[in-house]
C-alpha cells in the first residue's frame, strides 16, 4: 500500500515553483512565436490586390456608325478623333445595355434606363451614370491608328 501524500509533497516545495515558472516562460515564448509567425499573415488579412486590367483590342476600321459593340462595353469614336468605351452593364439591376442607333441613346431594355453615349444617365429608374473605360490608340510606324486597346 502506498503512502498518503502530505500536504507538503503536493506541488508547493522548491520544485514545483521552479516547473510553473518554467511552463509559463515556455508558454510566453510560444505565443511570441505564434505572434511573429501570424502577424504577416494577419496584416493583410483584409487588404485585397487589385486585379490587373483586362485589355481587349478594337481593330480598325470601326463599323460606318462609329460604334463598336463588345459583350463588356461600347466603344464610341467620332468624327474628331475622340475615342470612348462605356460600360453595357446598366447601373439599376445590372442588365447588358445597347446603343440605339436611330435615336442616338444608349437604353436598358429591361427597364428603359436612358444613357448619353458618354455614360451620362437621361431617364428611367438607374440612379447613376454608367462607367466609362480608359482607351489607348495602338498606331503603326506612320502614326496611322491600327486599333484601340478598352482598358477592363
Amino acid at each position: 500500500m502506498h503512502a498518503p501524500l502530505h500536504h507538503k509533497d503536493r506541488g508547493t516545495g522548491p520544485d514545483s515553483g521552479r516547473r510553473t515558472l518554467l511552463v509559463r516562460w515556455l508558454q510566453g515564448l510560444a505565443a511570441a512565436a505564434a505572434a511573429l509567425f501570424l502577424y504577416p499573415l494577419l496584416r493583410f488579412s483584409g487588404h485585397r490586390i487589385p486585379p490587373k486590367p483586362r485589355l481587349v483590342e478594337v481593330p480598325v476600321p470601326l463599323p460606318a456608325s462609329g460604334v463598336h459593340t463588345d459583350h463588356d462595353f461600347l466603344l464610341f469614336a467620332r468624327p474628331d478623333g475622340d475615342v470612348l468605351a462605356v460600360s453595357r452593364i446598366c447601373t439599376h439591376l445590372g442588365c447588358r445595355v445597347g446603343y440605339q442607333q436611330d435615336k442616338q441613346y444608349i437604353e436598358c431594355p429591361c427597364h428603359q434606363s436612358r444613357f448619353t453615349a458618354d455614360g451620362t444617365r437621361i431617364a428611367g429608374p438607374a440612379e447613376k451614370n454608367l462607367p466609362t473605360f480608359e482607351v489607348t490608340r495602338k498606331e503603326d510606324g506612320s502614326g496611322r491608328v491600327t486599333a484601340y486597346v478598352v482598358h477592363l
